[in-house]
């Protein structure tokens, strides 16, 4: 017999809930978007950009940045959303303790050796960073996309393929555009 639907989605809806109030306040760099529109747009692009519809897998999205960048530990997300979730967003979050040089070169490693569900919300973040992006912000954000890209194409899974060539082929149409961008 399948899952309920209550079951199957109600903690997409509360990860959304959640993300709202782990990221109050916080602001985009423009200083005017809300950041929590980031992780919803970030989840959007799982959804309907790479076709991704699993629930789990979107939940992930909308919670990506809640560790690394609000109040919430693993243990917040275990607790409310299941080891998966909480194991993915962990994943997806830098160790900010850390100089950012080895800090970044760590970040790589996880990503390159993460399960295809944490690709694939990397890639989403990746995506709606490079369409986001200043001007001002653009050369920073392209050099972060390549080095992600590198990481993420590593033992590639072939769930995570058509994003990352999505996602490359976004880099490469902004690149085209030059300092404009798009």
């Amino acid at each position: 017999m399948p899952e309920s639907l209550a079951k199957t989605y109600k903690p997409l809806l509360e990860a959304v809930s959640f993300a709202a109030r782990a990221h109050q306040g916080q602001l985009r760099k423009d200083k005017e978007t809300p950041y929590v529109s980031h992780v919803f747009r970030a989840c959007l692009v799982v959804r309907h950009v790479f076709g991704i519809d699993d629930p789990k897998v979107l939940t992930a999205a909308a919670l990506h940045d809640t560790v690394e960048d609000t109040t919430t530990d693993y243990d917040d997300l275990q607790e409310q959303f299941g080891p998966d979730v909480a194991t993915w967003v962990s994943l997806l979050s830098k160790d900010k303790r850390k100089p950012e040089d080895g800090r970044e070169d760590e970040y790589g490693r996880q990503l390159a050796g993460a399960p295809w569900q944490v690709k694939v919300c990397k890639l989403a973040d990746v995506f709606d960073n490079l369409l986001d992006a200043s001007p001002q912000q653009r050369q920073k954000t392209v050099k972060n996309a390549h080095r992600y890209l590198t990481a993420l194409k590593q033992n590639l899974p072939p769930e995570a393929k058509k994003p990352w060539e999505t996602v490359s082929r976004l880099l490469t149409e902004i690149e085209g555009q030059g300092a404009g961008g798009a």
